[in-house]
């Protein structure tokens, strides 16, 4: 970078830790999160709201920089939030949840916590990630204080085992991934991705990986074997079945339907004649690929989606040679996946009957806006990361300075329209607060890639002990 280019990326940096810092919402006196838009002059009912998932680029910014007793009031506070029984009422949260959501409220001068399990959100979405998010966060905190003991108390590795029990339960599904409704991840609008959606699967993974270095020491034996048993099953699955690159687009051309039995090589029945081929020939480079948005029976989406092939690099849920892969294929599709800003949070957008179908009209997810393929500035900081772990340092830098150029001047926008990422999103709030600390947050791994560590796992070897102690 050049030195003006420096200097500006300093000052707006800059900037966003003076709103970072206005954002953090306190309870009894003590800090415990951020709302979701620094800008206290856009009067919305949900603004005065943490929300968990908003959370984790601030959270792990506090870390970085020290901040240690923020994010410990987190964790402590949202774990007291999380419902310790079952409920026979099909309306109440399930026990082990993780809210979606809090926010403070003032009574007669006394202070409580009000929490949002989705009763409250729009087509009272599920907020399945934030269980996952929560156990991630929980991870990072521990390696960046080395306070080991901290996750070790009786409430923390209860609340952990408790979020295991509901992602390993006895169920119906006979797959190794997690089955959730639509709306139950970071797109929390009707997309089209109920059932095994990959952002799911990632941070599942991820959440595994955490909860089998935190429950070492004085874990549930059957939740540990339970954890042991699921990580290789999940990503041999994934790495298997949602992997799309040439190669493996010319066996799934020549898919045969109708196979049964335990030698069936279209195991999901997937007929060759729903995937889009002519489109992705030309699309997908040579060395490129990534991994599909969905699987299941006759179902695969072949849709790029951002922030689950990220994650899925960060946590080494893909094999080296993939991970390389779908950055190579963010490099020859720059236009496309990353445009004037950086990134989109999926990629093509549903158009014409597919999006009247697949979203009920959603006029906030029209074609190339919001969910159905914007762009979001939050998912910067998982493109530096992954970028920084797959020594695609060139691709950071690049990144960088096309939000640094933009996000200061137009107000840190929630996300941006069109297919390039060119306009400011139609119904884009200002100031979010997700938008700062992502950018934030990538200038710090950008600056010094050892802050991988807090997010980032090897590939999981459960029969390795060392690895599993290595916090």
């Amino acid at each position: 970078m050049t030195k003006e280019e420096m200097s500006k990326i300093d000052d707006v940096e800059k900037q966003a830790w003076e709103l970072l810092e206005n954002s953090i919402i306190y309870y009894q006196g003590r800090p415990i999160g951020t709302v979701v838009v620094c800008d206290k002059s856009q009067p919305e009912f949900n603004f005065d709201h943490c929300y968990v998932r908003d959370f984790v680029s601030s959270a792990l910014v506090f870390l970085i920089k020290g901040k240690y007793d923020i994010v410990r009031n987190f964790l402590e506070e949202t774990l007291k939030l999380q419902p310790k029984k079952n409920d026979l009422n099909a309306y109440t949260p399930s026990q082990g949840f993780i809210p979606a959501s809090f926010k403070v409220v003032s009574i007669n001068g006394e202070e409580f916590l009000e929490a949002d399990f989705g009763e409250q959100a729009i087509a009272r979405v599920t907020p399945v990630d934030s269980c996952l998010w929560w156990i991630i966060i929980l991870h990072a905190y521990v390696k960046a204080t080395k306070d080991i003991k901290f996750a070790l108390q009786p409430q923390f590795q209860q609340g952990i085992m408790l979020i295991m029990e509901l992602c390993l339960a006895t169920r119906f599904d006979m797959n190794p991934t997690l089955l959730v409704p639509d709306g139950s991840c970071m797109i929390y609008r009707r997309l089209g991705i109920f059932g095994y959606p990959l952002e799911i699967q990632s941070l599942f993974y991820a959440a595994l990986c955490a909860a089998r270095k935190l429950l070492v020491c004085a874990g549930d034996e059957e939740i540990v074997v339970g954890i042991d048993n699921r990580l290789p099953l999940l990503r041999d699955h994934i790495r298997h079945h949602y992997w799309i690159d040439m190669k493996r687009l010319n066996v799934i051309y020549r898919f045969k339907g109708e196979e049964y039995g335990q030698t069936a090589v279209n195991q999901f029945n997937i007929y060759a004649d729903s995937i889009p081929y002519t489109d992705l020939c030309v699309w997908l480079p040579n060395h490129g690929g990534y991994l599909a948005a969905n699987v299941g029976p006759s179902h695969l989406d072949t849709r790029f989606f951002a922030l689950g092939n990220m994650m899925a690099i960060i946590c080494s849920l893909t094999t080296e040679r993939q991970s390389q892969a779908i950055m190579n294929l963010i490099e020859e599709r720059w236009d496309d996946l990353v445009g004037e800003m950086p990134m989109k949070i999926c990629f093509p957008a549903l158009e014409n009957e597919e999006y009247k179908i697949f979203t009920g009209c959603d006029p906030k997810n029209m074609p190339w806006s919001y969910h159905n393929a914007g762009s979001w500035p939050v998912l910067l900081w998982c493109l530096i990361a992954a970028a920084q772990k797959t020594g695609r340092t060139d691709i950071s830098k690049r990144v960088l300075e096309i939000a640094a150029s933009r996000l200061s001047e137009d107000e840190w926008p929630e996300y941006y329209d069109g297919t390039s990422g060119l306009l400011i999103g139609k119904e884009a709030r200002r100031y979010q607060t997700w938008t700062i600390s992502g950018f934030l947050l990538a200038n710090e791994l950008m600056r010094n890639p050892v802050y991988l560590e807090l997010i980032s796992f090897e590939e999981f070897d459960a029969g390795n002990t060392s690895q599993v102690c290595d916090l």
